[in-house]
């Protein structure tokens, strides 16, 4: 993957209410998206380190830096990204 940039456009109005309660808007949602990667990542080892270690297939040794952890995870065939698996979960309730 290439490295996501995103645009955020926010009017005058909203720039007004937004710096009523922080000091830097960029910094802000800089600072939000950190957080969020931070949680998603927290999530995403907590649930793969119990999936690999119950897999009695697996026999390689769990990563320990966050590149390679997410390389090995999301390269196997039951990795699935949160839409593939809302598209799962929406199928089942059209059959």
């Amino acid at each position: 993957m290439a490295t996501l940039t995103v645009t955020v456009t926010v009017d005058d109005t909203d720039q007004a209410v937004l710096l009523n309660d922080i000091l830097n808007i960029d910094t802000w949602v800089q600072e939000a998206v950190t957080g969020k990667i931070n949680g998603c990542w927290k999530r995403m080892r907590e649930e793969w380190t119990t999936k690999l270690m119950d897999d009695e297939s697996f026999t390689d040794a769990i990563p320990s830096n966050k590149a390679a952890f997410v390389t090995l995870v999301t390269a196997r065939d039951d990795y699935q990204t949160r839409a593939e698996k809302d598209a799962a979960i929406e199928a089942t309730r059209s059959d």
